[in-house]
């Protein structure tokens, strides 16, 4: 007979292992690095966005006896962490906002009919896109976490230390921001 498949340990077990074991925060790193590469690369570049990860990493590990253990999601911590070092950079983000302003509409990628339309779409709109994010600073954070980092709002409330309302407000801003700077249309969805 064989023995059931190890359920894998909660972020929170995991940290509070880390404690005893410092070995056993690479397991957090290995479910989160990824996820927090893409998000970083998307707000400051590749070239600096392993970098952050690194810091981001190093920050929470020397940070994780703080860390509240009745919270079993450590990914919030960890993108609160990560944003907290991206607002460090804000001169590279706002570096990258402007040269993707000013960067060339790439061609769109080889793929079926509906995925090229929309990926022409989107890419026509990328400078506009480029000018209204920059011209977020404050609500940005909000935002990214929620498009980029896929955060829900109560997960970016504890990214970010603030109220779930402040989290909806800033959102509901940011968007309407953004969808105005694109001429009140949403670029991912032709009209008939």
């Amino acid at each position: 007979m064989t023995a059931p498949p190890a359920v894998p340990m909660l972020d929170a077990e995991l940290i509070e292992s880390s404690l005893t074991d410092p070995e056993s925060f690479a397991a957090l790193f290995d479910r989160y690095s990824a996820m927090l590469y893409r998000y970083v690369s998307r707000r400051l570049g590749p070239e600096t966005a392993e970098d952050v990860v690194g810091e981001t990493f190093l920050a929470a590990f020397g940070g994780r006896h703080r860390y509240d253990l009745s919270r079993p999601d450590a990914r919030p911590w960890l993108f609160g962490i990560a944003t907290k070092l991206i607002a460090r950079h804000h001169r590279t983000e706002a570096a990258r906002y402007r040269a993707l302003l000013r960067s060339p509409v790439d061609g769109p990628a080889e793929g079926p009919a509906e995925r090229v339309a929309a990926g022409v779409t989107a890419s026509a709109v990328r400078p506009a896109l480029a000018a209204a994010l920059a011209a977020l600073p404050r609500d940005r954070d909000v935002l990214l976490l929620v498009a980029w980092g896929d955060l829900a709002y109560e997960q970016v409330a504890d990214a970010l230390g603030v109220p779930v309302g402040t989290v909806r407000s800033r959102l509901h801003r940011a968007r309407r921001k953004v969808r105005a700077a694109l001429g009140d249309t949403n670029p991912m969805h032709e009209e008939e």
